[in-house]
């Protein structure tokens, strides 16, 4: 078995690893034909070159790395089948055609639901208790293959978006191994998904994590407005302005890009990011905060040092 690994982010180096191990025979010394990521970005004020985890695995492991997938047609690298997990970039035809057994999509949600490059965090908005991961054959559609096999995990009531996604991708590491032996041997019929239940995302922006300051205040005060809100990265989404809907943005937008809003300080207005949350007798009550330009504290310690801090119509 030969396989090309596509992705860039820590959170998939687990399934890559165990990729590795696993058909790693010494018939097969080299299971792991080519890793393709993304290529370095200047990082830092000094913009030194920064390295995606999976591209300093491959240094590590010795393996072949490249930036860009019509390498693999260029250097006519050999693979009986692909994974694909957080790469980041789109994949030619071209390229998914190289393989035999074609290229299997680690994504995760339960799709159809959440297509796009944003399912962890709409799955958390969304107040789903569950979750999952699809595993699909890639097509030159978004998200559109058919199905491999899906598994599905709770959504607890402290996961943020980071916590979700490395617990959802350390699953698919035990899951793929097995999956694509069955896989190649036939043993499984992948199924359309049902256009009719397709629900999108985008890809989040800084600016998509604001929060409006009189809407902050109101949940702090435990108030649910009539208003809808417009989550910007779900395509034809809103919730209500509520304690509970403010919490799960929060902890969607944890680790990155932050949730986000601005309070007055001596009638200077400020940004201040807030980490983490939870709900205390039907209030919002903030746990962790960062003005900017300053370190994260406890809502306790930012209230004791800007006691007259205020939201907006507060």
């Amino acid at each position: 078995m030969k396989i090309v690994f596509f992705g860039t982010p820590d959170y998939v180096v687990p399934v890559i690893d165990e990729l590795l191990k696993h058909f790693r025979t010494n018939a097969n010394p080299h299971p792991i034909a080519a890793v393709i990521t993304q290529s370095p970005k200047p990082a830092g004020r000094e913009k030194r070159l920064s390295y995606s985890p999976v591209d300093c695995w491959a240094y590590e492991k010795k393996i072949p790395k490249y930036f860009d997938p019509t390498d693999l047609i260029k250097e006519g690298i050999f693979a009986d089948i692909g994974v694909l997990a957080s790469y980041g970039q789109f994949i030619p035809d071209s390229v998914i055609k190289l393989f035999r057994y074609g290229i299997l999509n680690i994504h995760p949600s339960l799709l159809p639901l959440w297509r796009g490059a944003s399912p962890i965090q709409a799955s958390i908005i969304s107040g789903e208790s569950k979750t999952g991961v699809s595993i699909i054959k890639l097509d030159k559609l978004l998200d559109h293959g058919a199905i491999v096999t899906q598994f599905k995990d709770e959504i607890t009531n402290t996961d943020t978006a980071g916590s979700l996604r490395q617990r959802l991708f350390a699953r698919s590491s035990e899951v793929m191994p097995g999956l694509i032996e069955a896989y190649v041997a036939g043993k499984i019929s992948p199924k359309k998904q049902d256009e009719e239940k397709v629900t999108l995302t985008r890809q989040i922006k800084k600016e998509d994590a604001y929060i409006i300051p009189s809407v902050l205040n109101s949940a702090l005060k435990g108030k649910t407005l009539r208003k809808k809100w417009s989550i910007n990265f779900i395509k034809e989404y809103a919730v209500s302005f509520s304690p509970d809907s403010i919490n799960l943005f929060i902890r969607a937008m944890n680790p990155w890009p932050v949730a986000w809003s601005k309070i007055k300080i001596k009638n200077q207005e400020l940004r201040i990011k807030i980490h983490k949350a939870h709900i205390e007798d039907s209030r919002l009550v903030f746990d962790e905060v960062q003005l900017e330009g300053k370190s994260t504290v406890s809502w306790k310690q930012f209230i004791q040092g800007y006691p007259e801090a205020k939201f907006a119509n507060a």
